[in-house]
Formats: C-alpha cells, structure tokens, sequence
C-alpha cells in the first residue's frame, strides 16, 4: 500500500510536469489553430515555419548570442575562477559573495540596470542598444555560473600534479595545459552548458537591453503571444524540446558508457 501510493504520489507530478508539454506537442500537429479543439492532423504549421523570416531570424540571433555569450562566459570564468582559488582566505572570501550576488539578484533588477548603464553609455560614445549590448549583457550574468562551477574542480585537483609538470621540464604554460585544464574539464563543461542554456532561453534581461533593432526568440515569441498564440510558435517549441531531448539522451548514454569502462578498469 505504502509502495502504491509513492508510485500515484510519482505519476501526479510527472503528469504535472509534462502534461503541458504533450498538449504543444499535440496542438502543433492541429488542422486548425484552435488552442481547445484538435480538428486534425497536418504538418502545415511546421512547413510554414520554416518560411517565417521573423521566427527564422530571431533562432538566428539567439544561436549567435548563445554560442558566443558562452564561449566568452568560459574563458573569462574559467581565467576568474584560477585567480580567485589563488587568493587568500580573506580576499577569496569577499570575491565570492560578490559573486554570488548576480545569481540571486531577481532579473529584471538585472535587466534595469543594464539597460541603464547602456543608455548612459551610449549618450557618451554613441552605442545603440541591440547585438553589442545583449551580448555583454549575456555574458554578465552567465559568468558567475561558469565560476562556480570551475572553482570546485579547481578545490579537488592536486595542485602537486602541476607541481611535479613543471619539475619534469614543462614550462608553466604547458604544464597549465596538459595538467591543470584536463583535471577542470568536466567543470568547464559543465559552466559552458550552463551559460549556452540560460543565455538561450532569457528573456527578462535581453527585453530589457536589445532594444527595437534585435530580437532573440524569447522576446519574439513574447511578442507574437500578446496578440494570439501562433500554432507555428507549438511546432518550433515542439522541435526545440525533441533536440534537447535527444541531447539529454546522448549524455546519458554517454556517461553510462563512461562508468562501464571505468568499472571494468579501462
């Protein structure tokens, strides 16, 4: 009985959670744009994406912003994290909580000050809001995320191995390289993943510093939601949810494969 009502307790909220998600699914295959009544099969609404210049290039946009706010994001963590694990206690200590205040300052008090240190900028040297602006503003608050995710790999890492590099001859900057970086791999990877998702679907900070010359897909979605929701908006979200469904299977399985053969001694 205990057993029977874990498994309803578990099948509520996975039906809370994904229930949305089966109804877009469904309504992006509707005949009609009906949002209550499933008139049909079609796939015109997809067909008809792809030739929308709008939603095409605001996926454009998004892409680029995304793949280089989280490029920059790493290296510049990734330096940040180094020189604060080199610090002492006391300073170490006051970066931190400085670099904690990003992550948990509400957005939009984000976005807002942003906003307001770009038109300040560009009342002196003339610098529109739009694709500089958002991208600064993307790598700003996806740069604590990659910190605090390369600094406890940095924590963990022997630091006699770079030690024992440089007594073998390497030079510090071979040594960095062919020690250091693989030991916090997996924490630069997991920071840029962190920066390329948040940087893709944020909207409450690039509606506030893009803009009316640029759009991502969050702020063009928003805007086509104000008036009524377009069927094409389903098939795009539809799409986007099975990639990142097929990513999250591919690391799955990844991994999987990864503690086999470390199990096994490989």
């Amino acid at each position: 009985m205990k057993k029977l009502g874990k498994n309803i307790y578990l099948g509520l909220c996975f039906l809370f959670l994904y229930a949305p998600i089966v109804v877009l699914i469904v309504f992006s295959f509707n005949e009609s744009k009906s949002r209550a009544h499933f008139t049909g099969f079609t796939l015109k609404w997809y067909q008809e994406l792809f030739s929308n210049t709008l939603i095409m290039k605001s996926l454009w946009n998004t892409l680029i912003i995304a793949i280089l706010a989280s490029v920059i994001a790493t290296l510049l963590g990734t330096i940040a994290a180094i020189g604060i694990n080199n610090m002492k206690k006391g300073m170490k200590t006051t970066v931190m909580n400085i670099t904690y205040l990003p992550v948990i300052n509400p957005e939009i008090i984000t976005g807002i000050s942003l906003m307001l240190l770009f038109v300040f900028i560009s009342d002196l040297f003339g610098i529109e809001l739009g694709f500089i602006t958002v991208l600064i503003s993307h790598i700003t608050f996806c740069l604590p995320y990659v910190i605090l995710n390369v600094l406890p790999k940095l924590r963990q890492m022997d630091i006699h191995l770079y030690e024992a590099a440089i007594d073998l001859g390497c030079n510090p900057l071979k040594a960095f390289m062919k020690v250091v970086i693989p030991e916090i791999l997996p924490g630069i990877t997991s920071g840029f993943l962190m920066a390329f998702t948040f940087s893709l679907d944020d909207f409450v900070i690039t509606y506030f510093t893009s803009g009316s010359s640029f759009q991502t897909l969050p702020v063009t979605i928003y805007s086509m939601t104000r008036m009524k929701v377009n069927p094409q908006i389903n098939a795009l979200s539809t799409i986007m949810f099975l990639i990142v469904l097929a990513l999250l299977l591919l690391m799955n399985i990844k991994n999987s494969r990864q503690t086999k053969l470390k199990g096994a001694g490989y």
